[in-house]
């Protein structure tokens, strides 16, 4: 029995013996309210220079781990994206250690050279992708210093060239 399956039997069943409102479409469960813009703007923001907020922020609201900010334009932003543009790879494992979605951009910040290249090639124009505020592939890799060197000498070798890309 999956989720949604044991929500609606215990709705058309246990709802009735306890005397509540049977769900049905016309009076569905209550949606999860979504977070707070101004929330997830803060804890985003943090993540680009301060470890001891994104904690407290975490431990209070612990869905804003994968939680975006839009800064307009189709610019995106995670915290864990905004850590690894800065290079903040302290942070970056912290919240990798708490089950936030890795990507491309922070495996070139951390140098996984065996993650990389077979992500470039499966799909080679990913080597050409906008992080957040338009960093790219090579600018994380250069973020990493010495140990995404050899990420950052495969994408020069395929041709990567800018650090950053405009967005708009």
């Amino acid at each position: 029995m999956n989720r949604k399956h044991f929500i609606q039997t215990f709705a058309l069943t246990g709802a009735a013996l306890v005397g509540q409102p049977l769900l049905t479409k016309a009076n569905p469960l209550p949606a999860d309210p979504p977070l707070d813009k101004e929330l997830v703007a803060t804890f985003v923001g943090a993540g680009h220079r301060d470890m001891d907020k994104v904690k407290a922020l975490l431990e209070e609201t612990p869905n804003l781990l994968n939680a975006a900010h839009d800064w307009k334009y189709g610019d995106f932003e995670t915290c864990l994206g905004a850590a690894s543009h800065v290079g903040y790879k302290e942070l970056a494992h912290y919240l990798l250690e708490n089950g936030a979605q890795a990507n491309i951009f922070t495996a070139c910040l951390f140098g996984k050279i065996e993650v990389v290249k077979p992500m470039l090639a499966a799909f080679p124009s990913v080597l050409h992708a906008k992080g957040p505020h338009g960093y790219t592939l090579l600018h994380h890799a250069v973020q990493g210093g010495d140990e995404a060197l050899a990420v950052k000498e495969h994408l020069e070798s395929m041709g990567a060239k800018e650090m950053r890309v405009k967005l708009y």
